[in-house]
Order: C-alpha cells, then sequence, then structure tokens
C-alpha cells in the first residue's frame, strides 16, 4: 500500500474523530480577554481553556505535551534527531460578530460544509497538523523507528492581537529548524507582507450631533456593522444597508450593515463604516468638525489602496498597499478611527506614519502607528518550500509556485518559517458560507481532507530534507 492509500485508509477510520475534535475545540469562545487574563491564563480564560482541550487531546493520542505557563503549549513526536521540524497554529479567534445562520460556536455540518468560528482560522488546520503527526506517530511505531527529525507542535493563544505568545516561547527556546504555519493559503506562502495599525483621531469636538459612534469588532478585519446615536430629525425605516430608529426625543440610532472579512482581503468585504458615514454625510448630520473627520474616513473607505493618504504603492512580491478603516469609536469628545495598513517591501512603516499623519493634519486630526510588523520574504527556492510544494501537488495534481500573502501569520516571527494553506482563495463557496473573520466561517470537509493529506505527505517529505 502506497502512501497516499494509507492516509485514505486513515480518513476513513479518523475522519468523525477529526470532526469530534474540531467541534470540541470551536465550542470554546477563545477571544482574547484581559478581564478574565491571571496566572497561567495570560490572554483570558477562553485561550486557556481551548490550549487545555488541544493538550488534553494530543495527550490522549500518546504525544509528549507541555504546557509554558498559558502563554503556548507544545506538543512533541520526538524523532531520532534533537532537530525539529516546527508547526505553529493557534487557538484564539476573532470576536464572533453578528451575520451568523447559526451559533458561531457550534459546529455546524451542512451539505458538506464545516461552519463555526475559527473551523478555518485556525482550529481547525492546527487539529489536521495534530493528526497528520499522529498518523506518522502510528505508522514509524507500526514499523518500529523514529523518524529522522523530532515534530513540535506549537499551540499559540494569541496570534490575533500581540503574539506574544511567540515572544514568550522564542525567550525559553531555541527555533524549529524549519516551520510551518498551517493558517493561511496553499499552495505555500514564502512571503507575508507588512502589516500596520494605527489610530486616527480627531482633535476634540464641542458640541456635536454624534452622540456615540462604534463599529467593526477588531483591528484586522472589514468591520461588518457600524452604528451612531445621533442628534437630529431623521425618518424611521431601511433606506439601503442602513436602519434608522427613533432612540428617544431628537435621538436617532443608524444602524449600518456591511460584510466582515479578512482585512488583507478587503475586497471580499463590504465596509460598514463607509455605509455609516455615506449616511450621516448625506443627510447633513454633524458640525463642521465632525463632517471634517466623516469625510477623511470616507475618503479612505472608498480609496483601499491608500491613494487619500498619500501612501499608495506596489512592488513584485505583494502587489498594491492596502487600507482597511477597521473600527470606528468615540472617546469623551474626540473621534477615532483605527486602520489597517497592508504595504510592501517599498515603503516603511514610519513612512507610513509620517505620511498619514501629514495628510490628517489637514482635517484637524492625528495619525499614530501602534503596531509595525515588517515584510518578510523567504526564498522560494529552499529544499523545505519544495518539500511542501511537492507535497500539495502531488495531492491536488495540480502544478503551483510558491506565493505571498498580505496575511499575518507566526511564520514571520521564525527564522525559517513559511504559511502552508489550507485556504484556496479561488474557491467559489455558497452564499450561505463566509470566510475569515466573517460571520459563518466555513470550508469544505473536502478541502479539510485534502489538507490533512497535503499536511501529512509534507511532514514525509520534510524528514528526507537536510535540516
Amino acid at each position: 500500500m502506497g502512501l497516499q492509500e494509507e492516509l485514505d485508509a486513515y480518513l476513513d477510520e479518523h475522519w468523525e474523530e477529526v470532526c469530534a475534535d474540531f467541534a470540541s475545540l470551536v465550542s470554546i469562545e477563545s477571544v482574547r480577554d484581559a478581564k478574565t487574563a491571571g496566572p497561567g491564563a495570560p490572554y483570558g480564560a477562553g485561550p486557556r481553556a481551548a490550549l487545555d482541550r488541544v493538550l488534553q487531546m494530543a495527550a490522549g493520542y500518546g504525544f509528549d505535551v507541555q504546557d509554558c505557563d498559558g502563554h503556548i503549549g507544545i506538543v512533541d513526536l520526538p524523532g531520532s534527531s534533537s532537530a525539529q521540524v516546527g508547526i505553529i497554529g493557534h487557538v484564539d479567534v476573532v470576536a464572533a460578530g453578528t451575520g451568523w445562520s447559526t451559533p458561531p460556536y457550534d459546529l455546524a455540518r451542512k451539505d458538506g460544509y464545516l461552519i463555526g468560528r475559527g473551523i478555518l482560522d485556525d482550529k481547525g488546520p492546527l487539529l489536521l497538523a495534530l493528526h497528520a503527526m499522529r498518523f506518522w506517530k502510528e505508522r514509524s511505531q507500526a514499523e518500529g523507528h523514529e523518524l529522522p527529525y523530532t515534530i513540535r507542535l506549537l499551540v499559540g493563544t494569541c496570534e490575533e492581537t500581540t503574539m506574544e505568545d511567540v515572544e514568550y516561547y522564542l525567550a525559553h527556546f531555541d527555533e524549529p529548524a524549519f516551520l510551518f504555519s498551517p493558517d493561511g493559503q496553499f499552495p505555500v506562502v514564502y512571503g507575508e507582507g507588512g502589516i500596520a495599525h494605527g489610530k486616527l483621531k480627531s482633535s476634540p469636538i464641542d458640541g456635536g450631533a454624534i452622540v456615540d459612534i462604534h463599529g467593526g469588532q477588531a483591528t484586522n478585519a472589514v468591520p461588518g456593522e457600524a452604528t451612531a446615536l445621533v442628534r437630529a430629525q431623521l425618518d424611521e425605516g431601511t433606506f439601503g444597508s442602513v436602519r434608522v430608529t427613533c432612540a428617544g426625543e431628537g435621538l436617532f440610532r443608524v444602524e449600518a450593515q456591511g460584510t466582515s472579512a479578512h482585512a488583507s482581503l478587503p475586497w471580499e468585504g463590504e465596509n460598514a463604516i463607509g455605509h455609516l458615514v455615506d449616511f450621516l454625510l448625506e443627510r447633513g448630520i454633524g458640525n463642521p468638525d465632525e463632517r471634517e473627520f466623516l469625510q477623511l474616513v470616507q475618503s479612505i473607505c472608498h480609496n483601499v489602496d491608500g491613494s487619500t493618504l498619500g501612501i499608495d504603492c506596489s512592488d513584485e512580491h505583494f502587489g498594491d498597499l492596502t487600507v482597511v478603516p477597521s473600527m470606528i469609536g468615540k472617546e469623551g469628545d474626540e473621534l477615532f478611527q483605527w486602520l489597517d495598513v497592508r504595504y510592501p517591501t517599498v515603503i516603511t512603516g514610519k513612512q507610513i506614519e509620517k505620511c498619514v499623519g501629514s495628510i490628517v493634519f489637514a482635517f484637524g486630526c492625528t495619525f499614530v502607528l501602534t503596531h509595525d510588523a515588517e515584510p518578510f520574504v523567504m526564498s522560494p527556492d529552499s529544499s523545505e518550500v519544495h518539500a511542501l510544494l511537492k507535497a500539495y501537488c502531488d495531492v491536488t495534481g495540480k502544478e503551483a509556485a510558491a506565493i505571498t500573502s498580505k496575511g499575518g501569520t507566526y511564520a514571520r516571527l521564525f527564522q525559517h518559517g513559511v504559511c502552508f494553506g489550507p485556504d484556496h482563495l479561488d474557491e467559489q463557496l455558497p452564499d450561505w458560507v463566509g470566510g475569515l473573520h466573517g460571520a459563518n466561517e466555513g470550508v469544505s470537509e473536502a478541502r479539510m481532507k485534502e489538507a490533512l493529506r497535503i499536511y501529512a505527505l509534507a511532514l514525509g517529505n520534510l524528514m528526507e530534507c537536510d535540516l
């Protein structure tokens, strides 16, 4: 029996068990929460519970496990050499938000699709990697020999926010000789663009019409909803994607709906903040200072290439820079708007901050960069990248080349790391299946089975590399 036939047999025997593991992990609302953080749970009770669940699963499958004070988990399959092939995924998720057709933390199986928060980003792929390790563990035990290299699965707990878990790990452990993250796209991502998050803030505004405004769930997502409470005279009703209701004498609530998406893929979403500010400006709501701020936000929403802010640029690896207005709000008498910028190698975070700051100054605003991760590129010609590509091509029967992404994964924090599926950006999904960071996050079972095969073959190929 060939290796692929062995994998088919493994899937036939264990797929329902894999799906049960998916459901068990998806059921945990593992959003970072400072209110429940504490010793052993640095990022909150949800990520802590999800980490425990994975380590329990891994220990049940006979792996060596280690809990690193709640920052990160380790699952080892020892090999004959201490050199490690690393895999890193994460159990934390972005908030579910609204618009779901099924409960986001109850895994749904419908017409060959799996739907639930984290099933694609990144709980499902993490568990596929665990089962790929389990396949090799059982195979090597049956044949009575160890693998050439140790396989180490790292279970991260704060990838969606600060990635402090990896900082903790690298301060206490050596890096693997090579590492991939099952968190992104196939065939294999050899580079990730720069990611900058910054806060655009108005000057203090006196006597405005905007009592409150908020929208978006995360700094790295296209917002699917946005709401403003305003002093105005408006008609109640639904106006396209905007709904207006009376909220008291002289007050109206304006609610805008869009479509959530990952900030690295703004064209897959529909920015609710854009709909909200369009409506407010069309209705003449706001004093001059408020309207000036709203006009600035509007221009950014409608020009995601950054041209409004003077930072539009492109390179051969990552293509065009993109800007997503992600979260809007009000603090005291100041309005603010978070921006997510995905940038190529021809510009830096400092240049972005300086340029945006000079543009928004004319609108009476300030801009401060709070997070900046530079682009990274690994050679697409390395033997490790070719090992992963071969696995993808052998399973799918397709010819493919390594690509780049505007997403941000753990891979960028390691010297020898890449991102490796299982998302397929060219796949046409039913309209009731959503994407990363959006409502109804889902993936087909066929794709997940395919990914497990690819991960298992990739681990086998990496065992033949000179690490």
